[in-house]
């Protein structure tokens, strides 16, 4: 049994827009409230609400503001398990060191969905019912597949609707021969497999950055509060859309050849939060998407029935991967020249056959579950979204 979201674009009319904004005003409006009696409460007794006194307090606000009638209960009460998560998270957080700060009070440009956790909505060919709201046109370019158990309307910063199903599917696995690659994830390419093949990095980012200064100058050069203002806010969110947009056709293009081809696959087991730390590298890294490209592999492969193994990264680009002696090099060479056994190859080969070599062996490893399969057919390239861009895959020579 897996997991998986459907994500489908809305169409609604003025008069739904309206009605949609109106009501992520009121869960917002909600939500504060309901986090202002949590902190209230944890001032005066040392302890939170449970869920069942949040949505009890959800009755008094009704009566307070009979507005809140025109949302749908669940809707109310998915806001107070949202609080009550938020709460667990921090806590969480704070158990294990890392980060944490308190849930905070929400802007309007800080709450842009609501969540259906039940029932309340029915698709009717090209029309999507929710209950209060009513039929909105959704553009269903693929079906719907597994169990509908949630449904999250959403607003982009770039006033897009999305409806967002959460859907559970059985699995249905098979035989799947047992094949095997090693991937050294990197900034020259954005990963190169042990068996040869390189994928481009196509840098969405940085590629369209000048565009992005010039636009974002022009924001800060328009009057606060105007109509132009907001405008031009709404001319750089598109454009933040459209990076994030081509970056993750290329990361699930690329991922799912790789659970494709592969039922085994191995990656480093990067520390990518202490490696943005380095600010010359760091803009290059998250551009990227390393850390989204190790998560997507992971529930492809665990879909498919194959697993991802991560293997310690110290000395991959040093190790020699014919003779293991240590040869080393600075970041700026490129090429593996080992003096020990003659072997010359490309840096970053050379480190994905090592890792390959690592997961193997009986080195310290974190496996992601299951080993089975379905699909068996490879992929040798993956094209961008743009179709006149050039291949993302190539095969290396050896």
């Amino acid at each position: 049994m897996s997991y998986l979201m459907f994500k489908y674009r809305l169409y609604p009319n003025k008069t739904q827009e309206a009605t949609l904004e109106h009501q992520l005003d009121l869960c917002r409006w909600t939500y504060n409230r309901l986090l202002l009696h949590c902190r209230s409460t944890n001032k005066k007794t040392g302890k939170l609400p449970t869920l069942f006194d949040l949505n009890k307090l959800l009755i008094k606000l009704k009566t307070e503001n009979l507005e809140l009638k025109q949302v749908h209960s669940q809707i109310l009460q998915n806001i107070s398990k949202r609080i009550r998560d938020a709460y667990h998270g921090f806590f969480q957080r704070r158990k294990y060191g890392l980060k944490a700060g308190l849930p905070r009070f929400k802007k309007p440009q800080r709450y842009r969905s609501f969540t259906y956790p039940q029932s309340g909505y029915t698709i009717d060919r090209n029309r999507l019912h929710m209950s209060k709201i009513g039929d909105i046109k959704i553009r269903l370019h693929r079906p719907i597949q597994g169990l509908a158990k949630t449904l999250t309307v959403k607003k982009t910063p770039s006033g897009k609707w999305f409806a967002c199903f959460s859907c559970i599917l059985d699995s249905n696995l098979g035989e799947r021969p047992l094949k095997e690659v090693g991937i050294d994830l990197g900034l020259k390419f954005f990963a190169v497999l042990s068996d040869g093949t390189r994928i481009k990095n196509p840098r969405f980012y940085q590629t369209s950055e000048r565009r992005l200064a010039r636009l974002q100058r022009s924001y800060s050069r328009k009057e606060r509060d105007s109509r132009n203002r907001e405008r031009a806010n709404l001319k750089v969110a598109r454009l933040h859309e459209k990076i994030e947009n081509r970056r993750s056709d290329f990361l699930h293009k690329v991922s799912r050849a790789v659970a494709n081809a592969y039922s085994i696959v191995y990656v480093e087991d990067l520390k990518i939060r202490n490696m943005v730390r380095n600010h010359l590298l760091a803009k290059s890294i998250s551009d990227a998407g390393w850390g989204r490209f190790v998560r997507m592999l992971c529930y492809k492969e665990e879909e498919s029935g194959g697993r991802v193994i991560f293997v310690n990264p110290h000395n991959t680009s040093q190790i020699c991967s014919r003779c293991s002696n240590i040869v080393t090099k600075a970041l700026s060479d490129r090429k593996h020249e080992c003096p020990f056994c003659g072997l010359v190859m490309d840096r970053d080969l050379n480190a994905s056959r090592n890792i390959l070599k690592i997961g193997r062996g009986p080195p310290e490893s974190k496996p992601v579950e299951r080993l089975a399969s379905t699909l068996s057919l490879k992929v040798e390239q993956v094209n961008s979204m743009n179709q006149e861009d050039s291949l993302l895959i190539e095969r290396q020579s050896t």
